[in-house]
């Protein structure tokens, strides 16, 4: 755990910043934003992963929901964020210093749905429900990816963004584990899983408002009556224009089209359970070795994309995916199958999530940094929701088997395509 303390006053790019000595680098190569930001991240995600970690066997368990239905829901869990992340990232660039307060109200009402949990108990309501947590989701990623992105210098965010994703992958670590020893000790598991989970989550929103300093790009100035409107001025069409840039168009169509074949979180950790038999009280503790690998990992290959290039490490990520769905295609049923999945899942998270933001930073001009990583986010989170329809339905009419089979060669395509599109980059890190 991590407090900073307010930059108020100084500038929230570091790339405005005069350029320090030697020393002075390493000592402020991470800025307090980025490890105030953290800890917000650590602590929600002890309260998002104690859901997840357990919602897949609520759902098909205690609730019976068909493989079909739990992909439906699988869907509206992971992608529904798709929808908002581009007004989150618009919001958060309109007016200097928005950045933090509307990230705060994307923490604010996902900590507000984890209650409703205990309410619903039917296909629909928990649809709703997780739909509006997923909106929380989506207006705070762009804008807190934005604030780590403006507060590191080019050479430095991809040891931003691990040293961020490894202290939120922290959380997730806890979560589950936290989730394994409330299903173990209560009567009512689920519920109690539910209200510890609430106010973890309300924890993470105070941590937010009293620590994380509400720092930003400064707004552009108001053109002078007849003058041509400034550059890069955060609109949505200035947004969407973004796309015209070539390094950032193709980086978020292969970041689209790998979505398409990323298989859930979910089916990966119910597929394992399936091979190995895994008793139902022992499921939640699954994502603790994906989050494990994530955590050791996470920094090193940020550091490393860095320096060996920021595409490269992104692409390799995706094939320690492409493993992890051999090893669950094969016959082998050894005692290190499940440590060997769960470490290559995790080594792909740690190769792809904050280094993907990375690179992504290097195409974005600063005053659309939220609302140009957003357009990435989108891409995306829509891809993986499409896939999560796609692989509950072939896993509901054909098996598991064939459905995974399906997502190896389609994963194995857009792995191929994209290391023909993402070639050389200009901008450092790329």
């Amino acid at each position: 755990m991590y407090v900073a303390d307010s930059r108020a006053g100084t500038p929230a790019s570091a790339e405005h910043a005069a350029r320090p000595t030697r020393a002075g680098r390493r000592r402020t190569a991470l800025a307090p934003t980025v490890l105030a930001l953290g800890t917000v991240s650590l602590v929600t995600d002890v309260s998002s992963e104690m859901v997840t970690a357990v919602l897949p066997l609520y759902l098909v368990a205690g609730l019976g929901l068909s493989p079909l239905g739990f992909g439906l829901l699988d869907g509206v869990y992971n992608g529904f964020s798709a929808l908002v992340r581009l007004v989150g990232g618009h919001l958060a660039d309109r007016g200097g210093g928005r950045h933090k307060w509307v990230a705060g109200l994307g923490y604010g009402i996902s900590a507000a749905c984890k209650p409703l949990l205990l309410l619903v108990h039917t296909l629909t309501p928990i649809g709703l429900v997780l739909a509006a947590d997923r909106t929380g989701k989506g207006l705070r990623t762009a804008p807190r990816d934005a604030l780590i992105s403006l507060s590191s210098t080019p050479e430095t965010r991809g040891r931003a963004f691990g040293t961020h994703r490894a202290m939120d992958t922290a959380g997730a670590l806890l979560g589950p584990l936290a989730a394994f020893l409330i299903l173990r000790a209560t009567v009512d598991g689920y519920d109690a899983v539910f209200t510890v989970s609430f106010c973890v989550a309300v924890l993470g929103v105070l941590i937010l408002v009293l620590f994380v300093p509400a720092t930003g790009p400064e707004a552009p100035p108001r053109p002078a009556p007849g003058s041509a409107p400034a550059p890069d001025r955060p609109t949505l069409r200035a947004a969407l224009a973004l796309l015209r840039r070539r390094d950032l168009r193709r980086l978020t169509v292969c970041a689209l089209l790998l979505g398409l074949a990323t298989v859930s979180d979910s089916f990966v950790y119910l597929l394992l359970q399936r091979r190995l038999g895994v008793p139902d009280r022992w499921f939640a503790l699954l994502p603790l070795g994906t989050a494990a690998a994530f955590l050791l990992l996470a920094l090193p290959l940020g550091r490393l994309a860095d320096r060996w290039g920021r595409r490269r490490v992104f692409l390799a990520g995706h094939a320690a995916l492409l493993l992890v769905y051999g090893l669950l295609l094969t016959s082998w049923h050894g005692a290190a199958l499940p440590y060997a999945v769960l470490a290559l899942h995790g080594t792909f998270y740690a190769a792809t999530d904050g280094v993907l933001m990375a690179a992504a930073s290097d195409s974005v001009p600063e005053a659309l940094r939220s609302s140009g990583l957003a357009l990435v986010q989108t891409g995306q989170a829509l891809a993986r929701f499409a896939c999560s329809l796609a692989f509950g339905a072939a896993w509901t009419w054909w098996g598991d088997r064939t459905a995974l089979t399906l997502s190896t060669a389609a994963l194995a395509l857009c792995a191929t395509y994209a290391l023909t599109a993402l070639g050389p980059a200009r901008q450092p890190g790329s």
